[in-house]
Parts: structure tokens; C-alpha cells; sequence
């Protein structure tokens, strides 16, 4: 996709990584050019036409032609994200991910129509793609379903989104705001819509999102496009642990220690405990060898 281009090549010049190089898979056997643009704009060092398991080979272990990376990061089939699993410690990843999730919170300030276009507008990534909605309003919920029902038979991508919404589509019909937000964190989904009077209210207390939609004014399309923040989210629940793709990724925290003889005497008398305790005796020896250079100087 253009979008998921210059989210993941940007990020990581922002970042500083010296080089990054971009694969794409052909289009009808030749190089997208949309592609292959958004790519060079967002800095890419090299690109390679070259998609899937075999890309994410080539990145990491590298070929003839193509030095290998140290990070891997972007969207992909369910093939590519095994791939990138698997892969994992031979190079960094930044999230196993897919498929693509959405859920609405709404209430009856909103209508069926909104709510419907924004799950089936996700839908439309994948078959097995969920699209929820949490409602205090049984009304609406029923109202959300024809709608979705009515919408399908003109959707162009219906043949994708029709199944997702079909096989993983799902309403929940709540008594309360805290009710939504205890279930909306259960969950843990990849993009959230909040679509109520008091969107601040789930800013506040939700917990577990890869990104939030705050308002009628903004919607899941804007934040996979354009709007700022990235697309690159966990999903499968692992946003209860984990963010998205950002500029953090790709740094490394490292340490470095130096201590004066006087410190390293104080250091020294503790860890020298501490290693006797847990029967390192070669550790203790390390610094039992300096309290015993130094301590009499």
C-alpha cells in the first residue's frame, strides 16, 4: 500500500537509521509505480519490486544482491507475518500483525449509517477481518445491522468485506459508558471509534487500544492514510501490552558504566555479598580481587 510505504520508511529516517530499504511486490508483473513513488519520497535508500515470505528472506538474511537488514517492519499477509515471527531474533520486527481489526463505540447521538460505513470500510481489508460494534442503545444495533446488510449490496469491495462482516462481525449491546469501556479493553482491538456524546470520557479511561478515533470528525481512514499517526498497530489483543509502529522502534537503549576506585569500593562490598548469596563464585571473584588491590590504598 502507498500509505503503509512512507508510514514505515519515514518513520525509520526520522529515527536516523542510516539505510532503509523498501520491497514491494509487483502489480500485474511490473513495479507499481504509486508504490514505488510514496517509497522514494519517504527516503528510501533502496527498492526492491520483490513481495512477501520471499522479501522478508531477502531483508533478512540477505542474497547476492541484497544486504541483509537488522529491523523488519510493515504490514503483509498471514504468510509474512509468520515469516517475520519466525524471523524474530535473526533480525528485530516490530509487531506481528494482522488481520486488521475495528471497533465502534457509539451511543444514539450517532447514526446506523456512519457506524456501518466505518466497520465495513475495515472489513474490506480482509476476510477474517473483525469489525465490532459496543452500543448503549439496542436500537441502534439493530439499525447498524440492516444498515450493513444495505450497504453491502453496493459496496465495490463487497466480496471481501461481505464475508468479514458476515463471519466476524459482531454487536454487543451494553448497559453503560464504563460497561463499554470494561468490554472495549477486554478486547484490546487494533482501531477504536468512539462515536458518542462524550468521546473524552473513553479517552480518559481506556486502556487498551492501538489507536483511538475520537469523534465524528475523524474515522479509521484517517489514521491509515494521512492524519499523522501511524497504521502500523498491534492487533490479536497485543495492545494490552504493546503500541504501534513509531519512531522509538528503531532506537536501541544502551549502557555504559565507569566508576572511581573509591566507588568501585563501595560497589564492590555489596555485590560481593550479594554474589555469595547466590553461589557466584567467580563473579565474586572479580571483585574481591579489587577490594583487596584497593581497599588498603
Amino acid at each position: 500500500m502507498v500509505a503503509s510505504a512512507y508510514m514505515s520508511i519515514l518513520t525509520a529516517k526520522v529515527a536516523g537509521v542510516p539505510r532503509v530499504i523498501g520491497c514491494t511486490p509487483p502489480i500485474n508483473g511490473s513495479a507499481y509505480p504509486a508504490t514505488i513513488a510514496s517509497m522514494h519520497l519517504a527516503g528510501a535508500d533502496e527498492i526492491y519490486v520483490l513481495g512477501g515470505v520471499q522479501a522478508i528472506a531477502a531483508m533478512a538474511i540477505g542474497t547476492e544482491t541484497i544486504d541483509r537488514v537488522d529491523m523488519i517492519c510493515g504490514p503483509g499477509n498471514a504468510y509474512v507475518a509468520e515469516a517475520k515471527r519466525q524471523l524474530f531474533g535473526e533480525v528485530g520486527i516490530d509487531l506481528v500483525a494482522g488481520p486488521t481489526e475495528v471497533l465502534v463505540i457509539a451511543d444514539d447521538t450517532v447514526d446506523a449509517e456512519m457506524i456501518a460505513t466505518d466497520l465495513l470500510g475495515q472489513a474490506e481489508h480482509g476476510p477474517t477481518s473483525p469489525a465490532v460494534l459496543i452500543t448503549t442503545s439496542e436500537r441502534l444495533g439493530n439499525e447498524t445491522i440492516a444498515e450493513c446488510e444495505r450497504q453491502l449490496e453496493k459496496l465495490k469491495t463487497a466480496d471481501v468485506a461481505g464475508p468479514a462482516w458476515r463471519d466476524y462481525g459482531q454487536v454487543y449491546v451494553v448497559d453503560t459508558a464504563e460497561d463499554a469501556v470494561e468490554l472495549a479493553d477486554e478486547l484490546a482491538f487494533e482501531h477504536v471509534e468512539v462515536l458518542t456524546s462524550d468521546p473524552e470520557y473513553f479517552l480518559e479511561h481506556l486502556s487498551n487500544y492501538g489507536a483511538l478515533f475520537l469523534g465524528e470528525e475523524t474515522n479509521v481512514a484517517y489514521g491509515d492514510k494521512a492524519i499523522g499517526t501511524n497504521h502500523i498497530l498491534p492487533t490479536r489483543g497485543a495492545a494490552r501490552f504493546t503500541g504501534g509502529l513509531w519512531v522509538g522502534k528503531f532506537l536501541k537503549t544502551v549502557t555504559y558504566q565507569r566508576a572511581t576506585r573509591e566507588g568501585s569500593l563501595v560497589v564492590g562490598e555489596r555485590v560481593s555479598r550479594i554474589c555469595e548469596v547466590e553461589r557466584f563464585w567467580g563473579h565474586k571473584e572479580q571483585t574481591d580481587l579489587r577490594l583487596r588491590r584497593w581497599s588498603a590504598s
